[in-house]
């Protein structure tokens, strides 16, 4: 709305510029350049900020000199636009609003909709009434709204504001600005397992024993239970549990061991004054601070999602904190010494980033900031710049939320707050001061969402791609992998694919400083990978398994479920389970096309068998029956993500009043909206549900109008030999081991009362 206003009044002032005017709105994008007067010999000058530091001379020599002796990025930044940051954050969130997609498809303001689309037609009407003159800018308009768009993306990797207060190379331990805690930051004990992880270089022998198969070790621990842990090198050995002292064990950064009790004394009736870790946080750091490989899939936004994300927050910052301590400690060496660098000074990647947190929404990458500024605040003499800024767009407005909306306790946990999944954001520190919105070649830590990445990624062929700041990623989180399965997982496995390549450009690197192990391109296998997940998934295994080649293990939790969601199901109904016999895994979406159409359709042509709601997790599966139900002429309605909310009312109501027999109904719509379909009669689970307590939610849905309508109530659910994991969580172990190995049709008849 406020974009077309400003580029309608842009028309009405544009019609009376000149031609050296236009030429230099398509030169160099300025959003108002017919307000200032353009001078024909006028050439454009260049601002540059020299950084405040005490060897600075005031000569012009010195300054002259300074100018000279710039770094290949510094020389980069020099070329790119810079743009205010107003202009950023109102670029950022209208390509925001155009590019989200998947997950934001389904607007209820359809009113607006409308008014939007009345807009639409009465501007291109007046652009059709236009005069040349007034087209000719047009095509100006357009040019420009293509170099904003590009400086909005280069604005991650060009503000160069304060950058030398947050450079690494030009600053140092010791030069009398640090306080006592930065004089014992960085402590070179070789029983650090920092020091022991970066420091251990591998053998070419190694390296290809990391890509063969891997050896697996099962244990049981007292806080997570049973555990897989897999080890590429058979040098390596387990961790073992941590008990007793913990402090003595973990290595901390000084300011943690002050900043971390009160951080996460706030996690109320888990924690007292007495207690370091709760107990699920002492066994996720202990194996995250002994640098192997984590999957855990029992992390759920109501009950731990909270203790998981200040566990890997308190890793994240005491890792960043020792690599940059160790850094400037070795500035300070070497500017002493005053000698050439030798190995002993191997202390960086090929580019700067060495944590990448990817989180779905905007409100889980708030908390996470929240968490890691709390743990870096000593005495709250903490600076952070941008953090207004942050909150403006991070932040969310409890008026934004929908009046007597009433959604189930985990719908409410997961979609607290700013939803928006398109982000990024990168984060320098150094010492007290805390760097948000730095480029991402001057960040420690990116903290970004899939889509968000994506979007600078890119594909092969694309013009404006860059995925050179992923080169030395030493840490990697994916938190809440289970709602990437609900939005585009193959934007993850896109990710995967472009992290630890060696980089096109320097980027400024002194390369007498890089570990040799980056020079070898080995690192991946010192990248670190943390999952965390509601459930187990057959795509979150296969990264697990196929994209972690730490050289020092992988461990995964392996706890399996007694009892199922079936359990939970409240109404009295009949529990079919149909397996569907396929010789492979690729031929399952054929198999189970077949089965439905030929076997489980039929029964359910007849009229006593209306009301039937068809439960469809996969979107192509859904397509698919969709258009099946077309050809033959099916009486049926169609509920997805992208359906509008007109499509879903009527929807709805023809399926509630039995003018439609069948109902298609997707499992991302389910999750997005959680809306309760009445009228149910009988169900059909295409497919296993994703999350395992939609089943009980779903089939909840049944309610009776009449006595005695329970009796004519069915469920009937499909699976195969390869869905164990998904039929685990729903029956239980010991029935879904049953199952799997009987190729009968199973009957269940469970309820409440059996919990």
């Amino acid at each position: 709305m406020g974009k077309r206003k400003s580029s309608a009044r842009s028309r009405e002032i544009g019609n009376n510029l000149t031609k050296k005017q236009k030429k230099h709105l398509r030169e160099f994008g300025e959003e108002h350049p017919f307000h200032d007067k353009v001078s024909e010999k006028a050439e454009p000058a260049q601002i540059v900020e020299l950084a405040d530091s005490s060897e600075q001379s005031d000569s012009e020599s010195d300054a002259e000199s300074g100018l000279e002796q710039v770094t290949a990025y510094q020389h980069l930044c020099s070329t790119l636009k810079n743009i205010a940051e107003d202009e950023d954050s109102e670029s950022e969130c209208e390509e925001e609003e155009e590019d989200q997609g998947d997950e934001e498809e389904m607007d209820d303001s359809e009113d607006e909709d409308e008014n939007d689309q009345d807009e639409r037609d009465a501007f291109s009407d007046t652009e059709s009434k236009s005069s040349a003159v007034g087209k000719e800018f047009a095509m100006d308009e357009m040019i420009r709204d293509e170099i904003e768009n590009t400086n909005d993306l280069e604005a991650d990797f060009t503000d160069v504001k304060n950058e030398a207060k947050f450079c690494l190379e030009t600053n140092f331990i010791g030069d009398g600005n640090e306080d006592e805690n930065d004089k014992v930051a960085y402590v070179n004990s070789s029983e650090d397992p920092f020091k022991q992880h970066m420091d251990t270089e591998l053998e070419d022998d190694d390296v290809k024993t990391i890509t063969q198969i891997k050896s697996k070790m099962q244990f049981k621990w007292t806080t997570l239970g049973q555990l897989v842990w897999s080890s590429p090198l058979t040098k390596d050995t387990p961790i073992k549990e941590l008990w007793g002292d913990c402090l003595k064990n973990l290595h901390l950064h000084k300011p943690l061991e002050t900043t971390w009790p009160k951080v996460n004394l706030s996690i109320e009736g888990q924690l007292n004054q007495q207690e370091f870790f709760t107990p699920l946080q002492q066994g996720l750091f202990n194996i995250m601070n002994g640098y192997k490989d984590l999957y855990y899939p029992e992390r759920t936004a109501i009950r731990n999602g909270e203790e998981v994300r200040r566990a890997y927050c308190l890793h994240v910052i005491n890792h960043v904190l020792k690599a940059n301590s160790q850094v400037l400690n070795n500035n300070a060496k070497y500017r002493d010494q005053k000698a050439e660098v030798d190995d002993d000074f191997r202390d960086q990647g090929l580019t700067r980033p060495k944590v990448l947190i990817v989180v779905p929404f905007r409100e889980s990458a708030l908390r996470v900031v929240q968490t890691l500024i709390s743990l870096l605040d000593v005495k709250n003499k903490l600076e952070v710049s941008n953090k207004k800024r942050f909150k403006d767009e991070y932040g969310s407005n409890p008026g934004d939320k929908p009046p007597n909306l009433k959604r189930p306790e985990d719908y409410e946990a997961i979609f607290a707050g700013n939803i928006d999944d398109h982000f990024r954001i990168g984060m320098a520190i150094l010492r007290r001061s805390m760097r948000l919105y730095a480029p991402f070649y001057s960040s420690d830590i990116i903290i970004a969402s899939p889509l968000g990445l994506r979007t600078i990624i890119k594909a092969e062929g694309d013009k404006k791609r860059d995925f050179d700041f992923l080169s030395s990623i030493e840490i990697l989180i994916i938190d809440q992998a289970d709602v990437y399965l609900m939005q585009n997982w193959e934007h993850i496995v896109h990710l995967l694919k472009h992290l630890n390549q060696q980089p096109h450009e320097p980027h400024g690197v002194d390369f007498s400083r890089v570990r040799v192990w980056c020079l070898n391109n080995w690192s991946k296998y010192y990248r670190q990978t943390l999952i965390f997940s509601a459930l187990q998934d057959p795509q979150i295994n296969a990264i697990h398994n196929k994209h972690c080649f730490n050289y020092r293990g992988q461990v995964a939790v392996r706890n399996m479920p007694q009892t199922g969601s079936i359990c939970h199901v409240v109404v009295q109904l009949p529990h079919v389970f149909q397996r569907v016999d396929v010789s492979s895994f690729t031929g399952l979406p054929d198999a189970r096309f077949e089965f439905f159409i030929k076997k489980i359709l039929p029964q359910y042509r007849e009229a006593v068998m209306s009301h039937t709601l068809i439960y469809v997790p996969v979107y192509f599966d859904y397509v698919r029956l969709r258009n099946y139900f077309n050809r033959e002429e099916i009486n049926f309605s169609h509920i997805c993500e992208y359906s509008k909310k007109s499509t879903i009312n009527r929807a709805r109501y023809h399926f509630l009043k039995g003018e439609k027999s069948f109902l298609l109904f997707t499992e991302r719509f389910h999750f997005y909206k959680r809306y309760t379909i009445k009228g149910i009669r009988h169900l059909i689970f295409y497919e296993l549900p994703t999350y395992p307590h939609f089943y009980s939610d779903i089939c909840n849905m049944l309610k009776a109008e009449n006595r005695g309508d329970e009796a004519t109530w069915t469920c009937t659910v499909l699976y195969s030999k390869y869905d164990a994991q998904k039929l685990t969580p729903v029956v239980g172990a010991e029935r879904a081991a049953q199952m799997i190995q009987s190729k009968k049709t199973v009957h269940l008849f469970v309820t409440g009362e059996d919990l």
